[in-house]
């Protein structure tokens, strides 16, 4: 195929992306599935299928938040350059916005490095968050959100600072790894001089449509993961995940607030255990994901029942017990992680595990007491490793011709 060929197949790939947009497919549904297909002479391929799917960049809430995970992801922290304060911050938003935007909708970006080229949007989302330490170097102190205290220090973290934290933040997501790295360089190279690369980690899920049907991910430890996350059809989704419309400060309306934490799974001890106490340690047949009391996966987990020898068969140290809302006062958060390999460390063990996103209304009624339960006693907790932390402010989705955070720099 000749460069003209490629341009005129993008092209039409992209027609279509468009086309159907105002029918579903920014949702990347069955819908949109269907609607790109009905626009083409022939049924689409599994991948031209997931190539095709784009998610709006405006709205209400910022994608990348209740958008179905992605199987790549890139994860990046930026500290604002020395000088640099609110001007220079509120410039470099409107060009990663601007990027951002074009990139979600399968348009190539100014100057960006075309990598992702022939391929569509293929789900691709851009978030954006901001730090601690973004208020004072703008000068934005007496803006900054009081659920953006310092999250407290926990008896099992081993967190390395040149990790963690930082004043921007950006996760990329998409169904496509070359997708999503175009996103991940063309935002760096324009963050100039006004902001330096502070840490930046890559994750991984499964491709959509791997397996024969839909179903939770699973992780490194090759456990279902996710299960017991809330769901927009819950009555309190929105009172658990975002800022309300009329919450404080007005500019993190419908916003959330991310942690993010890299945790470094103890895959040898782990692989070595047997499956009957691995699913003793999480509470959780592995297979299939159903909680050891039976059912299905989505089968609620029933913490009183109790064996034939009178013991409960959730062990009380069991992951999905020390977790649970009900043993937390109703704590939640939706998590929304990747799995992440960084090769092998000197003793040979993987470099490996979880990039732990998750996301709620406010962190000291979300992650931290279900953090605080989960250090004190959690079976888990003898094989992972947390390694490094932050908390960031995720403003609500900017509207049109908006740029993500204009209501804070611009307010």
């Amino acid at each position: 195929m000749n460069d003209q060929d490629i341009t005129l197949s993008r092209r039409r790939l992209l027609g279509s992306v468009g086309a159907a947009g105002a029918t579903g497919l920014a949702l990347g549904g069955a819908t949109g599935a269907l609607a790109h297909s009905a626009a083409q002479e022939e049924a689409p391929t599994a991948l031209r299928s997931v190539g095709a799917t784009a998610v709006p960049f405006h709205g209400r809430h910022q994608a990348g938040i209740t958008t179905p995970l992605q199987a790549h992801a890139h994860l990046a922290a930026f500290d604002l350059a020395p000088g640099a304060g609110r001007k220079e911050a509120a410039a470099l938003l409107r060009r990663w916005s601007r990027t951002a935007g074009e990139l979600m909708e399968g348009r190539p970006a100014e100057d960006d490095t075309a990598v992702g080229r022939d391929a569509g949007p293929c789900s691709l989302t851009v978030t954006f968050g901001f730090g601690r330490g973004f208020f004072g170097r703008t000068g934005l102190r007496d803006r900054m959100p009081e659920a953006l205290a310092p999250l407290p220090r926990f008896t099992a973290d081993a967190l390395d600072p040149d990790r963690s934290d930082g004043d921007l933040w950006i996760q990329i997501g998409a169904d496509d790894g070359l997708v999503a790295f175009q996103a991940l360089r063309a935002l760096q190279q324009q963050a100039g001089d006004a902001a330096r690369l502070r840490w930046q980690m890559t994750g991984f899920n499964r491709t959509p449509g791997a397996t024969a049907q839909p179903m939770s991910q699973r992780n490194l430890m090759g456990q279902v993961d996710g299960t017991n996350n809330p769901k927009p059809s819950e009555p309190d989704f929105d009172e658990r995940i975002f800022v309300p419309g009329d919450g404080s400060p007005a500019w993190m309306a419908h916003g959330s607030y991310a942690v993010v934490r890299r945790i470094r799974m103890l895959l040898d001890p782990w692989e070595r255990l047997p499956r009957g106490q691995q699913e003793k340690v999480i509470g959780r047949r592995k297979g299939d994901g159903a909680p050891l009391t039976g059912g299905t996966e989505t089968t609620p987990v029933d913490l009183e029942k109790r064996g034939k020898d009178g013991t409960v068969v959730i062990p009380a140290n069991a992951h999905v017990r020390v977790s649970a809302p009900e043993t937390n006062g109703g704590a939640a958060m939706l998590r929304r992680s990747f799995s992440y390999h960084d090769g092998f460390r000197e003793d040979g063990a993987p470099d490996a595990g979880l990039l732990f996103v998750a996301w709620q209304a406010d962190p000291l009624r979300g992650f931290v007491p279900v953090q605080r339960k989960l250090d004190s006693g959690d079976a888990l907790s003898a094989f992972i490793r947390h390694e490094a932390s932050a908390l960031f402010a995720v403003p609500g989705g900017p509207g049109a011709g908006e740029y993500v955070g204009e209501r804070l720099l611009d307010g």
